[in-house]
Parts: structure tokens; sequence; C-alpha cells
């Protein structure tokens, strides 16, 4: 098997910082579960790496038949040091080496009638994110667009908050709110942000035309950049005495008032 010095192995350790992701087109996704998903999907998977344990699991067995039948690498490592190129506590011996992608604007706002879209704004914590990502995907929303600032959707900490919701729906990051905004008012795509002092309520609002409902940083919320395009501020009432909601949250109850409506 192959150790510390193995040039896999040593690549494998460097996708754990997000520059040398971004250079490589890569990234890794952990566990049972998650690397179901990404065998089930559209996406490229280059190689799975897994402990000897694994084998022992059959659904785990059934995953190492099918990448080989896919052509897939497969690499073998002892548990120790497999447990050194995990990023969580309790690994469960398998992972997978994913191609990134780079999904467009155009490709989100093609995607069906009426649009149901999420804007982020400088969320920085992963897990908030993840959250919103999963959200999303829950929530049946074409895509979520990431403005410059926000946390990095590839982050491992992102990815296991998504549970898996990364390989349904399109996420592009890295976006300039202007680009993001002519593009929408181009398409007629409305755009709601969450706002605490906003004079409407968030079920006021019409949601059940194309839209894309935005969501700003832990702290300072959305940027003016955003906030002063957008078609429509709301708040979400809050009668008891908390002064605000986690960001996620917040999203979430945005999607499902959009929900709502469409299905009533």
């Amino acid at each position: 098997m192959p150790g510390k010095n193995n040039s896999h192995v040593k690549y494998l350790r460097r996708l754990a910082g997000r520059r040398f992701r971004d250079q490589e087109g890569k990234f890794l996704v952990e566990g049972v579960r998650f690397v179901e998903e990404a065998l089930n999907s559209t996406w490229s998977v280059e190689m799975l790496v897994y402990s000897p344990r694994i084998t022992e699991d059959g659904r785990g067995g059934r995953l190492l038949t099918s990448a080989a039948n896919r052509g897939i690498t497969l690499l073998e490592v002892k548990d120790p040091l497999f447990n050194e190129l995990s990023g969580t506590e309790t690994p469960q011996g398998i992972l997978a080496l994913v191609r990134q992608r780079n999904n467009t604007l155009e490709e989100l706002t093609a995607a069906g009638e009426p649009a149901l879209l999420v804007l982020v704004d400088g969320v920085r914590d992963p897990g908030n994110l993840g959250g919103i990502i999963r959200t999303a995907d829950a929530a049946g929303a074409g895509g979520v667009i990431l403005l410059k600032g926000t946390a990095d959707m590839y982050n491992p900490k992102t990815l296991r908050s998504t549970m898996g919701s990364l390989f349904h729906l399109p996420v592009i990051q890295g976006c300039a709110a202007e680009v993001v905004m002519t593009h929408l008012e181009e398409r007629g795509i409305k755009t709601v942000a969450g706002e605490p002092r906003a004079a409407r309520a968030v079920y006021e609002c019409d949601l059940r035309v194309p839209c894309a409902l935005a969501v700003g940083g832990e702290a300072a919320g959305a940027g003016e950049a955003l906030l002063g395009r957008v078609s429509d501020l709301v708040r979400i009432p809050m009668p008891g005495r908390a002064e605000s909601l986690n960001v996620a949250i917040s999203a979430a109850i945005l999607l499902y008032e959009a929900v709502r409506q469409r299905q009533t």
C-alpha cells in the first residue's frame, strides 16, 4: 500500500488548501453517502481512496465495484494514513476526488420557469453556506449564486453541510454583484432581499414570478452593490425578543414562502 510519500497521497493532502483546489479544479468528498451522491451524479469522479475496513461494509464494497467498472482509479491506504487524509473525527474509510464544475449565469437563468434562485452575499461561515445550498435544493431552486466575499463552496465544511446537495443543483461562485444584477434585470427576474427594517413582510411580496432571493453576511448583511439594485426589500416578522436570525434560517424562510405561494 502507498505511504505518506506516495505522489497521490501528497496530492490529496494539498487539496486541503483553497488555492491548490482552485488551481487544480478538483476537490474531495468523504463518507459513504457523499461518495454515492458523487458517483450517481453527472460530475466527474477521478479517484476513490479507501481504507481496508470499507471493504467489510457491503455498501462500501458496492461503491468500489461500481467505480472499478467505470474505470475510476482506486487507491487503498492503511487506516492510519486514511485518518490523516480525512477531514472528519470519525472517518468512514472512503473519499472521492472530484473535478470542479464551472456553471454559468446563463445556465441558471435558463433552467425553467418561473425561476427561483438564491443570491448569497458575504456569508463567510462554511456551515451556513452549506445549509443554504441544501435548503435551496430541498425547495426546488434552480441554482445558487455566490457573490465575491462569500465562503468557498468547495470548503470541506461547506461540502459536509450540503449533505450532497451540491451535486443536485448548479452553484456558481466569485460573481460580481453588478454583473449578476444586470444579468437578472435583463431577463426580467425580480430580486428580493431580506432587510430587517423593510416596510413589507415577506408574505406580502409576490414570489410566484421569476425571482432571486438574496441573503447577506452574518454580521453586516448584504452589501450596498446588491441592496441598491434589488427590486424589493422584505422583512421576516419577528414578534419575539431575538434581535436576528441565523442567515441559513433566514434563507430557508424566504425560500419556503416562495414554495408556499407557488403551491397555493
